[in-house]
């Protein structure tokens, strides 16, 4: 019996088709499709192996094991629209897909003074999405003020001038 072939389009930003070059170019692999399936392959792979109580880690020099997190295999999150984004510092939650973290947006919400309905058409967010933001960033205060003071250590010691907020 032939199956039939379905085609599949979808638009990607330049950043997006970058990333998409990257690996193809990581798995060696000839065409873009070709990458792509063999990515969905790997996954799907390391999902059943996380799936079976199995933990993912790397192997450096000196035997040296370092736990490797991957917040979209790992188990059910509480957060639908929010997870962890590698940082050399950072430890807050971003929207999926996106070089987003929840505090600039709740950020934006309070300082502009917008309702959630506005903040959501401005970062083209699902209202449900902000919702989200604005439970994580109250439930995680401490680690966002601790994450803006590394930030404006860094600027200071970068020569940055930024000013005080207003409070």
């Amino acid at each position: 019996m032939k199956t039939e072939a379905k085609r599949l389009n979808f638009n990607v930003d330049p950043d997006q088709e970058a990333e998409i070059e990257e690996l193809r170019r990581l798995l060696r692999a000839a065409t873009t499709k070709d990458a792509l399936l063999q990515a969905v392959r790997i996954v799907r792979t390391l999902g059943k192996e996380l799936a079976g109580g199995k933990r993912l880690a790397s192997i450096g020099p000196g035997d040296q094991q370092t736990g490797i997190l991957i917040p979209e295999l790992e188990g059910q999150s509480e957060w639908k629209y929010l997870a962890a984004r590698p940082h050399a510092w950072r430890k807050q939650l971003a929207f999926k897909g996106r070089r987003l973290y929840a505090s600039n947006v709740w950020d934006s919400m309070r300082a502009n003074q917008m309702s959630v309905a506005e903040t959501a058409a401005d970062w083209d967010l699902p209202v449900e999405a902000v919702e989200e933001a604005i439970a994580y960033c109250e439930k995680n205060v401490e680690l966002l003020q601790q994450e803006a003071e590394i930030e404006l250590q860094s600027l200071n010691e970068a020569g940055v001038a930024v000013e005080p907020p207003r409070r």
